[in-house]
């Protein structure tokens, strides 16, 4: 029985990964502990399940050529280092003592996948720029890494929000490599929060085999099927949708220890992310318009020199031109 429960929780998981490329982790480490489970032991859970799926997720952005690997080892190390001071630290942590922590990073983790996702469609795709590998590009990546790993295993996700989120809003190469570099880089992660995990809590984690298998049986069924959702719901709908429901059942914890000063807090939360949310919106608004001007007046240019109307796209080229701008 509960096998079946650990994988309706890798399989919600996997749906919300599959159709927002983040969110594995934050995701099914709140469904754990409501669950049941204690914070280090959703979060060992977690990583150590995901040992098999970034491990797979790599080879396959491998062999599609959408892995930069001298940004995997600059991104991935700092991570795996951070992440290992996050498994430790959470482990020897008392669960009376980590619940708060953890359900402080999955909510203020949770308003990031909220805010983001609402920002991500107005992102413009002639950002996009080489990757560079300056001193302090690579500086960059190991700060991002080190916070990244860190986040991920202390309060058992995070990476893929954090690291991916940063680097598209940055431009600095396609989308599709920066997913791919990021899933590769995650194996190290993964690998370095379990390895923390077992140093720091090593026989206990004995009770853990369930969650893991439950999570990799119900990863693997959601997988296809997230990947269909994707074409009919809209990633930044989902994202919002799965934020604010991460942030409702972590806030509602937070409450209960802290009492009225949780209450403050998390309503202090929800203004800060309400003022974010309508500065995205206004923000939007003004791109698009200054977009609608700049076409205007091509269009005026175009048709002044030369009369002979421009063929339609194809669906391909809709398709591809679609993806660009995500």
């Amino acid at each position: 029985m509960k096998i079946l429960i650990f994988a309706l929780v890798g399989l919600a998981a996997q749906m919300v990964d599959g159709a927002l490329g983040m969110a594995f982790g934050v995701t099914a480490t709140t469904l754990l502990i409501f669950s049941g489970l204690g914070p280090a032991h959703a979060s060992a859970a977690v990583h150590f399940a995901e040992l098999g799926t970034t491990l797979f997720s790599g080879l396959s952005h491998w062999r599609l050529r959408n892995v930069h690997w001298p940004t995997v080892v600059a991104l991935g190390v700092p991570g795996a280092i951070g992440a290992f001071a996050g498994a430790y630290l959470l482990s020897n942590l008392s669960t009376k003592a980590a619940e708060p922590v953890v359900s402080t990073i999955l909510v203020l983790l949770g308003a990031y996948v909220l805010v983001r996702s609402v920002a991500v469609p107005w992102r413009r795709a002639d950002k996009v720029q080489p990757a560079s590998t300056t001193r302090r590009s690579r500086l960059g990546l190991s700060v991002l890494g080190l916070t990244g790993g860190f986040l991920d295993a202390s309060g058992g996700g995070g990476w893929g929000p954090v690291t991916t989120s940063t680097l598209m809003s940055v431009g600095k190469d396609e989308p599709r490599r920066i997913i791919g570099t990021v899933n590769t880089a995650e194996f190290l992660v993964a690998a370095s929060a379990s390895a923390g995990f077992i140093v720091g809590m090593s026989n206990d984690l004995v009770q853990s085999w369930q969650p893991v298998l439950g999570l990799l049986i119900g990863g693997a069924i959601a997988a296809p099927i997230a990947a269909w959702a994707v074409t009919v719901i809209k990633p930044e709908v989902l994202g919002a949708v799965v934020g604010a429901l991460l942030m409702f059942l972590n806030s509602t914890r937070l409450i209960n220890y802290f009492g009225f000063a949780g209450v403050v807090a998390v309503l202090l939360l929800g203004l800060a992310v309400v003022v974010a949310l309508v500065l995205v919106r206004k923000r939007s608004l003004l791109a698009r318009s200054l977009a609608g001007d700049d076409a205007g007046s091509d269009t005026a240019d175009s048709t002044a020199t030369d009369t002979t109307p421009e063929p339609p796209h194809t669906d391909h080229e809709k398709i591809l031109a679609e993806y660009r701008y995500k």
